[in-house]
């Protein structure tokens, strides 16, 4: 399917069972494989990234029935591979960080975008402590080769401005070397929520890890040990683009899977919400909200959410101001350069967009509908720019399955509620 149209709406209501969390499920994928025993994984997400995740596990020696993983309990056995992981960041770089501890021949490579994506902190932090990693094309990004090393892990340091995922691999690999280490983060952590996620998931596998702020992580060596059964929630940053919609379309919309007991950073958009006018109800595991007659402009460091960012930017077309997107540097990282692309599709749709190093800064006009919105093969712009329908007018919105990387059956659950 080249597009989707979706008709004019005015109104969103319902209730939403949200897919599993990508970000919950490669860590647990991970963990579970490198566990001594066996995993259930319910609430898993079936989606592209987690099936990356998934086929390059078991090409490394990792046995799978159903959602039951049977760990390896230790480095993976396979000792040469090649491995294609697309564009799933939350496979490609904790993967690089195991494997450089694995003592094996691996290949990593992704489809073009994830050859764009900079790895070289990651890669710097990893030879630090005698891994050893070629690039095979362009000097600090992917595809790469990983040979065998001499590990010696008591002190990793790690910039940590760029991608918390490095860092993130950084802790889930380190307990495979063999002696305590502890990690140093160079400059200022971004998206902090996410490491938050990487420690919980590492205790639950038996693995606790002690900070210091965020600036120093002590690591213990040890074998990850599976906890028999282990629930992936709802997709936090997933449930940002129902919330907004009952928001914009006056609800109430409920999703369930994701509450106030919740381990995932973006839960925080409801502080988005509420500042922009709407109602919300937070429960252990669900989040139900209204509108309100007109939002609010805000001006939001939005750090701490960076993926929940992209739906409050596109809110921010039906504010009663300007609304400024701050601190968010991390988009030019991602499946794309989200913040140059944000910028173009708003634009599109009648906004004035000022493009920032690090923010967006948008002033609504009247809503047009654009020509078709372009996504980029990123899942994120195809779904929160579905929002735009709320306003009463059509859009259309280019490649719809790239929505298939987190949430293959998005546009039908949005046409549920707005139908």
């Amino acid at each position: 399917m080249d597009s989707i149209e979706l008709a004019p709406a005015r109104r969103a209501a319902g209730t939403v069972r949200l897919p599993g969390s990508k970000s919950i499920s490669n860590r647990a994928l991970l963990l579970a494989a490198l566990a001594r025993g066996d995993t259930e994984l319910s609430g898993l997400l079936d989606a592209d990234d987690t099936r990356v995740m998934r086929e390059a596990l078991a090409r490394l020696g990792v046995s799978f029935k159903g959602n039951v993983i049977a760990g390896v309990g230790g480095a993976f056995p396979v000792k040469k591979a090649d491995l294609f992981l697309g564009n799933a960041g939350t496979a490609f770089r904790p993967l690089t960080a195991a494997l450089a501890l694995s003592a094996g021949e691996y290949r990593l490579s992704g489809v073009p975008r994830m050859h764009e994506r900079p790895i070289r902190d990651l890669v710097d932090a990893l030879r630090g402590i005698g891994a050893h990693i070629d690039y095979l094309e362009k000097e600090g990004f992917p595809p790469l080769q990983i040979h065998p090393g001499r590990i010696t892990p008591a002190r990793v340091k790690v910039r940590g401005d760029v991608s918390s995922q490095f860092l993130t691999a950084l802790l889930m690999a380190l307990p495979l070397a063999g002696s305590d280490s502890t990690i140093e983060v160079e400059g200022e952590l971004i998206s902090k929520p996410y490491v938050e996620i990487t420690l919980n998931v590492m205790l639950r596998f038996g693995i606790p890890v002690k900070r210091s702020g965020w600036q120093s992580f002590s690591v213990p060596a040890g074998t990850y040990v599976a906890p028999g059964k282990f629930y992936v929630e709802g997709a936090a940053s997933s449930a940002s683009y129902f919330l907004a919609a009952g928001a914009l379309g006056g609800g109430p919309v409920r999703v369930q899977g994701v509450g106030r007991a919740s381990i995932q950073g973006d839960v925080r958009f409801i502080e988005v919400l509420e500042r922009m006018g709407a109602s919300v109800t937070t429960r252990d595991d669900s989040i139900e909200v209204s509108g309100a007659k007109k939002l609010k402009a805000i001006d939001m460091d939005m750090n701490h959410i960076p993926d929940a960012a992209m739906t409050a930017a596109v809110l921010a077309l039906f504010a009663d101001g300007a609304s400024t997107i701050r601190n968010v540097a991390s988009w030019r990282v991602k499946e794309t350069d989200r913040l140059a692309t944000m910028a173009s599709e708003l634009r599109k749709l009648g906004a004035s967009v000022e493009e920032g190093a690090d923010y967006l800064r948008i002033t609504p006009g009247k809503l047009r509908s654009a020509e078709a919105i372009e996504t980029y093969d990123d899942h994120r712009m195809a779904m929160s720019f579905s929002l735009v329908s709320l306003g009463g007018v059509s859009v259309c919105i280019k490649d719809p399955q790239c929505v298939a990387k987190t949430f293959p059956d998005f546009f039908r659950e949005f046409r549920a509620i707005t139908a």
